[in-house]
């Protein structure tokens, strides 16, 4: 992404993080020095920003894996042609998390010290019908669940899994999902050090609306962003910094945030949307009917001047208006870090999430799913979940 509009976007000259990175340098290289690594979801937009930095330290032992395996290539590609040198023992497998053959993979390896889980569903999206919803489950927690086991029966590893502001307070199933990835890290950090951080959103990450702009204006067709939706942003670097931080210098049960000012650092993706023609060269024409905005970018010049946009206000199910970090049962540790806030002590609800897991993989097993009962599994195992419902889905909108 052009360092321009991202500078832009962020309101800084350098990474958010830069100065905590360097006051723990030599912690983080003593850490990882000699040690063996695995990252699943390691090519994903997040994954792979992590394995970029990851490179950078004194790790034996790097195994990626990621069930793309176009984006596995091409990141292995990147890291070849650039000055980003993997260590001599490093493999990687187009395999998922929660198959046969991940499992097998498993048994084959040595012992890791260190294991990073990038593998999520992330969209709302993932609400639209059971199918996707049961994936989204099985991906977020009840496959993590069955990970965890399985390192719990080695040797001590220090574990982390990338979460997510929306399982404060969720307003959608798939935050709650992330909320349920929390409770089953804590309900293993007796056997391992466990620890995650709550993300903004990572500014032109794959799938994201900031991603589709980009490939919209390859396509010649219009942008369109809600007015009224802020989020807080950062950059890919910013994401393999603060995971790095996260996983090699956090305790156990700890969730790692960013510390981000509301006055200062939230935007709107209309906002956002409008710099990115700015430093394109060109000037956004607002409408509010889909059709009136594909009509004008059929018809718009090749050489610059206008750009068709629909902004409009938000009303799909699932989406708050800001973003949360903390809960209000939660105190952040503003002192350990420049840039960053711990949330310490963290605790699951074991029997909760028992009979969340029971229910969960019980449905599974069984020969049709429903929504609605999905639905109630999930709000029975969160209660702070408040669904917010329109009626409406983003597969609806442009």
């Amino acid at each position: 992404m052009n360092p321009v509009i991202m500078r832009r976007i962020l309101r800084r000259e350098q990474s958010l993080f830069q100065s905590d990175l360097e006051a723990r340098r030599q912690e983080i290289r003593d850490a990882l020095k000699g040690s063996r690594m695995l990252v699943i979801g390691a090519a994903g937009s997040i994954g792979s920003a992590f394995v970029r930095e990851a490179v950078h330290w004194p790790v034996d032992a790097l195994r990626l894996v990621d069930p793309s395996e176009n984006n596995l290539v091409e990141l292995v590609r990147d890291l070849r042609a650039s000055d980003l040198t993997p260590p001599d023992d490093f493999a990687t497998s187009a395999i998922a998390m929660g198959t046969t053959e991940f499992n097998h993979f498993l048994d084959a390896q040595d012992p890791f010290d260190f294991v990073l889980n990038f593998a999520a569903l992330k969209h709302v999206r993932a609400e639209r019908d059971p199918f996707t919803l049961m994936r989204m489950l099985h991906v977020n927690v009840l496959a993590l669940d069955e990970l965890l086991g399985e390192l719990a029966r080695g040797p001590a590893a220090r574990f982390f899994s990338v979460s997510s502001d929306k399982a404060v307070n969720p307003a959608n199933l798939m935050g709650a999902s992330k909320a349920l990835m929390e409770q089953v890290m804590w309900s293993w950090s007796e056997q391992l050090m466990t620890v995650t951080s709550r993300f903004a959103n990572v500014a032109f990450s794959d799938g994201s609306l900031l991603h589709g702009f980009t490939r919209r204006m390859e396509k010649r067709q219009p942008l369109a962003a809600p007015l009224d939706v802020k989020r807080y942003f950062i950059s890919h670097e910013e994401a393999g910094q603060l995971c790095l931080l996260a996983s090699v210098t956090g305790g156990t049960r700890e969730i790692f945030i960013p510390r981000l000012d509301a006055g200062e650092d939230l935007s709107t993706f209309a906002e956002i949307a409008v710099i990115f023609l700015q430093e394109h060269g060109y000037t956004p024409r607002i409408f509010s009917d889909d059709a009136e905005a594909r009509r004008f970018a059929a018809s718009m010049s090749p050489s610059g001047g206008e750009w068709p946009c629909c902004f409009t206000m938000s009303d799909t199910s699932g989406e708050k208006d800001e973003e949360e970090f903390v809960g209000s049962d939660e105190s952040v540790d503003g002192d350990r870090y420049r840039r960053i806030g711990v949330i310490g002590g963290a605790e699951a609800d074991p029997e909760r999430l028992r009979q969340f897991l029971e229910a969960a993989r019980r449905v599974r097993g069984e020969p049709s799913w429903e929504m609605g009962e999905l639905a109630w599994i999930i709000e029975q195992a969160v209660p702070s979940l408040r669904h917010l419902s329109t009626g409406r889905d983003l597969d609806g909108k442009m």
